[in-house]
């Protein structure tokens, strides 16, 4: 099926060179699942192409809206961008969603309460509650939603959580997981981690999926109608490398992203081994969690 989203959506463009269907959103059908993405990363247009890239792939018609932070000035997005393609909280406050997903946002070194819009992702997080059939957290957005909900909190590591690490299912038979192979990929581009312990202690938290080098992956509660992700699995296949150069051009200490590069070297190019995890992962959350909670 194809994928609604408004007419001019610069993915749009970008994913017809990938020979990816779409329509704009007077064409839907009757009964699409309602997704709303809170896009709370610094370059919006390459985060819309990543989900969008990923639910076009999908057998199931999706309509998404996004969503920004009203009490945030994104410095990285054109407002003109913003205002055609965006909608604030208020606008869609009385409205119901099958889904939602919170992304990450590079403020993982500030203290959550000192976030210039945590007192508004506070009422979106209890407001998803009662208006959403199943939230999707994602990075920072997961260590925000954990620590806002449930009191888990975070803790800064020593380096950068940088590259591609092999992950295993802790608890098999869950239905976001089938199709699944017992190892897979995941990338993680982040400074501060969640620990197992604190989730063990939380007898509404589900750890379902874990790394021996990134740790906590995968935490569930309320049956699915929340779902914490630490890793970013809608990434591109350059996005790593994106960030590695940036940072790298700014004299930033960053070290090669980890089982991404041939033989840990850039010159010989990447290898993207996420893809077909990160579209079951979002296939099935849409069929077992969105469509039938």
């Amino acid at each position: 099926m194809p994928l609604y989203i408004p007419d001019n959506l610069p993915a749009i463009e970008i994913l017809k060179q990938e020979n990816i269907f779409v329509e704009d959103i007077h064409t839907q059908l009757s009964r699409t699942l309602k997704i709303a993405l809170l896009n709370l990363m610094p370059l919006k247009i390459i985060t819309e192409t990543d989900f969008v890239r990923l639910f076009s792939h999908t057998p199931l018609p999706v309509e998404i809206d996004f969503i920004k932070i009203k009490s945030h000035q994104s410095r990285n997005t054109y407002p003109e961008h913003l205002n055609v393609f965006y909608k604030n909280f208020e606008d869609i406050r009385n409205k119901r969603y099958d889904g939602m997903i919170i992304t990450g946002a590079p403020v993982e070194l500030i203290d959550f309460e000192k976030v210039d819009y945590w007192n508004e992702l506070k009422e979106i997080f209890d407001w998803t509650s009662e208006h959403v059939g199943s939230s999707l957290y994602i990075c920072w957005g997961a260590q925000a939603a954990l620590y806002h909900f449930y009191g888990i909190p975070k803790y800064q590591l020593k380096k950068k959580m940088f590259g591609v690490f092999k992950h295993r299912i802790n608890e098999h038979g869950i239905q976001l997981f089938r199709g699944f192979d017992d190892e897979f990929y995941v990338p993680h581009s982040r400074h501060t981690e969640i620990k197992k312990e604190d989730i063990l202690k939380v007898p509404e938290l589900k750890l379902l999926s874990e790394s021996d080098e990134s740790g906590v992956y995968l935490v569930m509660a309320k049956g699915g109608r929340e779902i914490f992700i630490t890793g970013h699995s809608e990434y591109a296949s350059n996005t790593l490398e994106t960030e590695y150069f940036r940072d790298k051009n700014k004299g930033l200490p960053i070290e090669i992203p980890v089982n991404y590069y041939v033989d840990d070297t850039p010159e010989k190019g990447y290898v993207a081994r996420w893809h077909a995890h990160a579209q079951l992962l979002f296939e099935n959350w849409l069929n077992y969690y969105v469509k039938n909670p």
